[in-house]
C-alpha cells in the first residue's frame, strides 16, 4: 500500500469515527441546549414560590437555560427564544387571573404575532396554579391556560399532577408545602426533558 492509499484509508476511518462520535453524542443528548421560560402572576407570593420550584426542576436537566419572569415583563423576544413555556397563575373564579389572560391576549395585540403564522408552534407548554381551597377550580384554570397554548399549536405536556402542578393555599393549608413544591419541580423537570427531546429531533 502506497502513502496516498494509506492516507485515504486513514481519512475514511477518521471520518467514520467522527460520524460515530456525533451519533453517540446525539443519542446521549449531549450539548442540546434549551431555553425554558417560566411566566407567572402572583399577588401573595404563593404562585411565585411555585414558579421558583418549577425553575429548580427545569435546571436539573442538563442544557436547560431557565428564565423566570412576571407575565407583565415577558417580551416578544422572550417568547420567540423559548423552546418551552410554563405559565403559572392563581385561581380566580375557577379561571386564570386576568393578568395571565392579558399575557396570552398580548401575543397578538402587543407582540404582533400574526395568528396565521403560529410563532409559538411546536414549543413545549405546561401550566401550574395555586388556589385557596382544595376544590377551587384548579383543573379548569390549568385547562384554560393549556387551551390557549393548544390554539397556538404548542405541544402540551403534564407533570406533577393530572394537568400540571397545583397548590392549595387557603386557611386549611396555608402557603406552599414541601409536597406541593415537589410537584412544581417535577413539572419543570419534565417540561425541560421534553424540550430537549423535541429539539434533538429537529436537529
Amino acid at each position: 500500500m502506497n502513502r496516498r492509499e494509506l492516507m485515504k484509508d486513514v481519512g475514511m476511518a477518521t471520518g467514520a469515527a467522527s460520524l460515530l462520535a456525533v451519533g453517540a453524542a446525539r443519542a446521549q443528548g449531549a450539548a442540546v441546549a434549551v431555553n425554558v421560560l417560566i411566566a407567572y402572576h402572583s399577588v401573595t407570593g404563593n404562585t411565585e414560590k411555585m414558579a421558583q420550584g418549577v425553575a429548580e426542576g427545569a435546571k436539573e436537566v442538563s442544557g436547560a437555560n431557565v428564565v423566570i419572569k412576571n407575565v407583565g415583563e415577558v417580551t416578544a423576544d422572550d417568547l420567540l427564544a423559548a423552546n418551552a413555556l410554563i405559565v403559572g397563575s392563581p385561581v380566580y373564579f375557577t379561571n386564570m387571573a386576568g393578568e395571565v389572560k392579558t399575557f396570552f391576549d398580548n401575543w397578538l395585540l402587543k407582540h404582533k404575532f400574526p395568528f396565521a403564522e403560529f410563532k409559538m408552534r411546536n414549543k413545549v407548554g405546561a401550566a401550574f396554579v395555586t388556589g385557596g381551597a382544595i376544590s377551587n377550580g384548579k383543573e379548569t384554570a390549568m385547562t384554560a391556560i393549556l387551551s390557549a397554548m393548544i390554539i397556538n399549536q404548542m405541544i402540551i405536556v403534564s407533570g406533577g399532577g393530572a394537568f400540571g402542578a397545583s397548590a392549595t393555599t387557603g386557611p386549611e393549608s396555608p402557603g406552599i408545602d414541601d409536597k406541593e413544591l415537589a410537584t412544581a419541580r417535577a413539572l419543570g423537570k419534565r417540561v425541560a426533558e421534553v424540550a430537549v427531546i423535541t429539539k434533538r429531533g429537529s436537529l
